[in-house]
């Protein structure tokens, strides 16, 4: 088998297009989540904290070297906390929309699965078998 032909069955499997759908879709799904959380949640936890912007939040290592004139000379080392909250805020929100849809499209399987199945068609055998115990029961 040529590799050409191993690569087209590979891509044209279902699983392998749903995987590259999902990513695609997680990943701008990701871009919603991370505007909601910078654009509509962290304004008012801001408000709140006096305007205070979290991913500004840093604790100097190394501070800024400035000169006799107050211009900065060479760039201080900075360990960058406020990012790291605000990336653990944007995954907090993100798990919590994700379980909320993953309980709601769970929540709809079971109701689908409750409703009772009808009962299977009987089989040509079963019908035979039928007709025989009629004729039976009227030759008694």
């Amino acid at each position: 088998m040529s590799l050409a032909k191993e690569f087209k069955e590979f891509i044209s499997r279902g699983n392998v297009v749903d995987l590259a759908v999902g990513v695609i879709i997680g990943g701008a799904f990701g871009a919603i989540v991370s505007s909601l959380v910078k654009d509509v949640v962290m304004p008012p936890i801001s408000y709140l904290m006096s305007g205070v912007d979290v991913t500004s939040w840093k604790y100097p290592i190394v501070p800024d070297a400035v000169d006799a004139a107050g211009k900065v000379t060479k760039a201080g080392v900075y360990l960058t906390y406020g990012n790291f909250l605000q990336a653990s805020l944007n995954f907090l929100i993100v798990a919590a929309v994700i379980f909320l849809a993953v309980k709601a499209i769970n929540t709809l399987k079971r109701t689908e699965a409750a409703k009772p199945a009808e009962p299977p068609a009987p089989t040509a055998e079963e019908k035979l078998l039928t007709e025989i115990r009629d004729l039976l029961a009227k030759k008694t």
